[in-house]
């Protein structure tokens, strides 16, 4: 794919995430956000603070990768690793499969009030300043270390795009366990 169309799909999809949270889950009470479907299972509130977790980490590498060459990089063909490739199906939000995060980035359990989304919210202002800053960037480069294993590089338009469908996947996620809470039955005793 061409690094201008990608750059514009990912644009386009982060400036969705925006308005989605922004519309659907900002107005919504701090006891729907909280709600968990299953004691198991993630609050609305807990899968931003998960995507959270990963911005803190993803944003500050992504921000010196695309600092850290001149921006003289002409549209051109975005190519995948195999590592690259394996990470972005792992987090696409048409994956169905349940993946166990690492320990750290795992929210559950976490008292939460709405900073956790008006952090996701600030992080997906950040994330389109990137992706504006990104044009003039070889996409190609390997410049991104992974979260979980330092020594393994992704390219820097790989990373974006998994970062993008990895926010995809987990605000899906809030959606329904948000959606789950004004639809449950209440418990009257």
């Amino acid at each position: 794919m061409l690094s201008t169309v990608l750059l514009r799909q990912l644009t386009d999809q982060v400036q969705e995430l925006h308005t989605t949270a922004e519309s659907q889950l900002q107005p919504l009470p701090l006891p729907v956000l909280n709600f968990k479907p299953t004691p198991g299972s993630w609050s609305a509130l807990e899968c931003l603070e998960h995507l959270n977790r990963y911005s803190r980490f993803y944003n500050a590498e992504l921000t010196t990768a695309l600092h850290a060459q001149p921006q003289t990089a002409t549209p051109h063909e975005v190519g995948f690793s195999w590592l690259g490739r394996k990470s972005y199906d792992t987090v696409r939000p048409d994956n169905g499969k349940k993946h166990r995060t690492i320990t750290h980035m795992n929210p559950a359990g976490s008292q939460l009030g709405t900073e956790a989304l008006h952090e996701f919210l600030q992080h997906q202002k950040c994330l389109l300043e990137m992706l504006a800053a990104a044009q003039g960037t070889n996409l190609n480069r390997k410049a991104v270390r992974i979260e979980f294993f330092k020594l393994l590089k992704l390219r820097v338009g790989e990373a974006l795009q998994f970062v993008v469908a990895h926010e995809q996947r987990h605000l899906q996620q809030a959606l329904r366990a948000a959606h789950q809470a004004t639809t449950a039955p209440i418990l009257v005793v």
